[in-house]
Formats: C-alpha cells, structure tokens, sequence
C-alpha cells in the first residue's frame, strides 16, 4: 500500500471536497488532512479500506492462534484477579 500522496488543511478540504473524493476514489491517492499543521486524518478510497480490514482481520486470527498455541489450560478466577489487585 501507499503513503499518504497529498496533504491539504481543513478550509482546503472544504473547498475542494469532492476533488479529494474522486482522487480517492479513482486515483487510489491518499490524501492527508491537517489541522493546525498536523496530519489528523486521511481519505482513502473504499477498496483501501476493504484491505486495511482484510490485513487487521488476519492479524487478529494471527494473534488468536499464538496465544492459543501458548495457552497453558490453567486459569485464574476472577476473585483471585480481584484479590491480586486490591491486595
């Protein structure tokens, strides 16, 4: 996947709204918006989002079968969790 292609502020986005869409949307750009200066958001097209969740997904199914691999079969009660905190 690609960085961010193009940075714009808020007022310049309010502007140009429907450019940034159809760069998006077509263009696959991602397009960064600043506010004070700072990066605070990003438009991407749908198919970009559709991987972001495909790759959070098989990170999530990956992380759940290490730690099933890991799991010893001991458990601890939620008492013995609180006793444990509250000490």
């Amino acid at each position: 996947m690609e960085t961010v292609t193009t940075t714009l502020t808020t007022r310049e986005l309010r502007s140009q709204l429907s450019e940034v869409i159809g760069r998006a949307m077509y263009g696959h750009e991602r397009v960064g918006i600043t506010r004070n200066g700072k990066l605070s958001a990003v438009v991407i097209s749908v198919d970009d989002l559709e991987l972001l969740e495909q790759f959070e997904t098989a990170q999530d199914v990956a992380a759940y079968r290490a730690a099933k691999s890991e799991d010893d079969g001991t458990r601890v009660s939620l008492t013995e969790v609180r006793s444990q905190l509250h000490g």
